[in-house]
Parts: structure tokens; sequence; C-alpha cells
């Protein structure tokens, strides 16, 4: 078993020895002299070797001394590096990154930027695991996650909300020439509409529209349940049925046409989108960075 007192022993030893007296390394280690030798008293006694002689007016290491020195001071010097190192990653962004993403988010806002986050960050190594549920971040290893929904109930992880997207109502061009195009949101119930699956209930989501405090629920049919956001865009744009999607990402479906939306007079039903990490003590510098970089590609 690991004894600390030990390793705070070798400690006290280097500096009697790099300083060249109990009175100056006493200085350095704000102790006092008789505490310093003490602690190197304390330290032969636990290893069984007698380390240094001692004079009114000189010290020296043993020859046994010497060898636990050479050997111990580099291992010193490591567990320094590695504490450095460590205390190092709540300012340098480096090492590796394992981020836990939704689909969506990930395909279509994270995916086309990640080269401009690797460029700014070159001694970063990113890991991208996408999921339907959140998990156990700890458990999993993963540093931060981007979800959308509400904060689980009961959750001990930190959250931040990054923003709140638009639900709009979509349609592919072609589905409109073939079915026509509603114009009321109750108009809804008689369209095929692609439902998507609560992972809660296993039930599809209920749809509505809002505008201001005025809150209309949408009766909906269709023959088509998924429980991803990608595939309810791809079954959209094929013409297959009317979706409602995040506005977020939507941009260049919506600008090009290849998807309308029918509904933009109610822009008020809005789903938020948040990071989660494990603790809010010393968070790592890659995660802040992470996290700042979310904020940045959806401003």
């Amino acid at each position: 078993m690991f004894d600390g007192r030990l390793l705070n022993g070798v400690s006290v030893l280097a500096a009697v020895v790099e300083s060249g007296s109990f009175a100056r390394a006493a200085e350095a280690l704000g102790l006092t002299a008789s505490g310093v030798s003490r602690a190197v008293a304390r330290l032969e006694s636990r290893i069984g070797v007698r380390l240094l002689d001692r004079t009114t007016r000189s010290l020296r290491l043993t020859d046994d001394g010497a060898r636990f020195y050479e050997q111990v001071v580099p291992l010193l010097g490591g567990i320094e590096e590695a504490a450095a190192y460590a205390a190092g990653t709540t300012r340098a962004v480096r090492g590796r990154l394992r981020i836990n993403v939704d689909p969506y988010f990930s395909r279509l806002i994270l995916a086309p930027k990640l080269g401009l986050f690797l460029d700014r960050y070159p001694d970063l190594q990113i890991e991208v695991v996408t999921r339907n549920e959140i998990g156990d971040l700890v458990a999993d290893g993963m540093d931060v996650a981007v979800r959308f929904g509400e904060i689980p109930a009961k959750s001990s992880l930190i959250s931040r909300q990054l923003f709140r997207t638009r639900v709009i109502t979509v349609a592919a061009p072609s589905y409109l020439e073939k079915h026509g195009t509603p114009k009321l949101p109750a108009d809804l119930a008689d369209h095929t509409c692609i439902q998507y699956q609560d992972p809660l209930t296993g039930r599809p989501f209920e749809w509505e529209l809002r505008r201001g405090k005025k809150v209309v629920p949408i009766e909906t049919r269709g023959r088509v349940l998924v429980n991803d956001a990608g595939t309810t865009l791809a079954t959209c744009l094929a013409g297959i049925g009317i979706a409602q999607v995040f506005s977020l990402g939507m941009k260049p479906y919506l600008d090009s046409g290849q998807l309308v939306d029918l509904y933009p007079d109610w822009p008020d039903e809005t789903f938020p989108l948040h990071c989660f990490y494990p603790s809010r003590h010393h968070v790592p510098a890659k995660v802040r960075a992470f996290i700042d970089f979310c904020v940045e590609i959806i401003g």
C-alpha cells in the first residue's frame, strides 16, 4: 500500500541534499530545522537505512543514501511533471476529448465545422460518439455531452443551455405537389405526418404549434414512426410526409427550396440544446473550449 508519509520524507531528503544543510532546507520548505531533522530520521527508520552522515559542520549522503537518492529523485521529478501536466489541463487545450453527441447535432452542425476546431487546437485529439441517449458520462469515460431536450430529472451532471431552436413544420415540394399544401394547423389532420418516437414512452411525440400564448395541439396520423432525427429529415426530403424538425441546421434546405416551412407565422415552439459535463470543479480547458465552440457555430 502506498505510504504518503514516505513520499513526504523523500521530498524533505531531496531538499536537504539540494540545499546542503538542514537549515536551508527548512527555509525552503517552510519548516524548522528540527522538523527537517525529524523527517529525515523517520525516513531512515521506515526504510531501515542510514541516509546521511551528520556532523556539526557538514552532512553528506552515506553510500546507501546515495544509491537511494539516485533511485528516488527521478521518480520525484516524474511525479512533479505528472502533477504539472494534470494541472495544465485546466489551462491548456490538449489531450483527448471524448464527446457524447446527439446524432442530429453531430451530423448537421458539428461535423461540418469540426476541422475548424481541430485547426484551432493542434494538440487535441477528439473522439465523437453519437447516441440517442446520454447514458452515464462518468462510467463511459465521456468528457462532455450535447443533447436536445430538458435537463434529466435527478441528474448529477452540470448543465449549460447553449441554445433554444425553433420547432418548424416542413414538407418537400414533391409531397405538396402530390397532396396539396395545408393552410391551417388543423389541416395537418388530413395529411401524412412522419411521427417521431419519444424514447421515454415509446409513443409518438404530440405535435403542436405556438404563437405567443396561443397553443394549438395537432392531431396527426402517419404510417412511419422513427426514432432518429436524421431519418426524419431524410424521409421528409423524399416526399413521404410532413415532419416537425428543429430549425437549427435547416437553413440550407429551406434556402434551396428542398423543404418548405409551412407555418412561419407560428414561430414560438422551441426546444433547448444543452451541454452536460461531470463536475463544475476544475473543468478541463478542452471541455470549456468545446462548449464555447458549440456556442460559436450555432450562434
